[in-house]
């Protein structure tokens, strides 16, 4: 990235407002890197817990395969999901808060008695899969809100930072050289008007 400036004391001022502005915010930056990175893995843990968690349920629900037969999905189904959002280092994320089931009507004398278990069962495997979704989605977020966030660590820390110090230095240079120039250009002149000072006066004489 070019940083553009004029060799003069008002662009000198700007960088020098710019370079600031950056070495104060670095640290929270980098803070909230840290911060992500640690939400990062620890929902990559919860997600890797649920999706286990899901495996295992769906197991045992194989296990009881013979007995589906004479089940009838339908009897439940997912009513409502209730959501919420919370921020986690800056970041919005959704929150699961409710799983709303509604279970259809069935005959406790006409039925088999497990079926009351496999309603329950059913249950558990919805909400286990639909959680793991929202870890998921939540995982995502963190995860993209991490990267931007290590962008703008690095593009400050190896880029505008160096950049500005470097533009800085070029500008104060030119200043001093030009200022030496200055100087020396009036001993010049100091010279030149007195040497000039010095004939007037032998001729006058």
């Amino acid at each position: 990235m070019a940083i553009k400036f004029q060799y003069n004391k008002t662009s000198l001022q700007q960088l020098e407002k710019q370079l600031k502005m950056r070495e104060r915010s670095l640290p929270t930056i980098k803070s909230k890197e840290s911060a992500l990175r640690i939400e990062v893995k620890r929902t990559k843990d919860e997600v890797n817990q649920l999706e286990l968690q899901l495996e295992q349920e769906i197991q045992s629900y194989e296990n009881m395969v013979a007995l589906w037969n004479e089940f009838n999905p339908s009897l439940i189904a997912v009513k409502d999901v209730s959501l919420s959002t919370k921020k986690i280092a800056g970041v919005i994320v959704p929150v699961l808060d409710e799983i709303e089931f509604e279970i259809g009507r069935y005959s406790l004398f006409n039925t088999p008695a497990w079926f009351t278990d496999g309603i329950g069962l059913l249950k558990k495997l919805a909400r286990t899969g639909i959680e793991a979704e929202f870890s998921g989605m939540k995982l995502e977020l963190l995860e993209h809100a991490r990267k931007k966030t290590t962008q703008k660590v690095n593009l400050f820390e190896k880029v505008q930072i160096p950049g500005y110090k470097d533009a800085i230095r070029k500008v104060k240079r030119f200043m001093e050289d030009e200022e030496s120039l200055s100087k020396s250009s009036q001993k010049i002149m100091r010279a030149n008007q007195e040497k000039r000072k010095a004939k007037e006066e032998e001729v006058g004489v």
